[in-house]
């Protein structure tokens, strides 16, 4: 796996997709930090857990290709709605 698209899933449900061109381990995203601080207390980000799952991934991709299948993958999961997601400012999705 080269390239990815993942899903990262927070505690309050609200979710977050994303590319990845390398499929690192340890990257978590660009989610707008502010949008995420909001739904979380001091009290709830002391202990908590989130989830990065692999919708798609491709060895062959173009950098083209990927960020179509990211943006395929925001609709689809309607994730750049405020109330079910932080894709907010990422993409204009026309």
């Amino acid at each position: 796996m080269k390239s990815v698209i993942y899903k990262i899933t927070y505690p309050n449900g609200k979710i977050y997709i994303g590319k990845d061109l390398t499929n690192s381990i340890n990257y978590w995203g660009s989610a707008n930090d502010e949008y995420i601080a909001k739904d979380f207390s001091d009290e709830k980000r002391l202990d908590m857990s989130i989830r990065r799952e692999i919708l798609w991934y491709s060895e062959t991709v173009d950098f083209t290709e990927v960020n179509r299948k990211e943006i395929e993958f925001i609709k689809k999961f309607k994730s750049h709605l405020p109330e079910v997601g932080y894709n907010r400012n990422k993409f204009k999705l026309t």
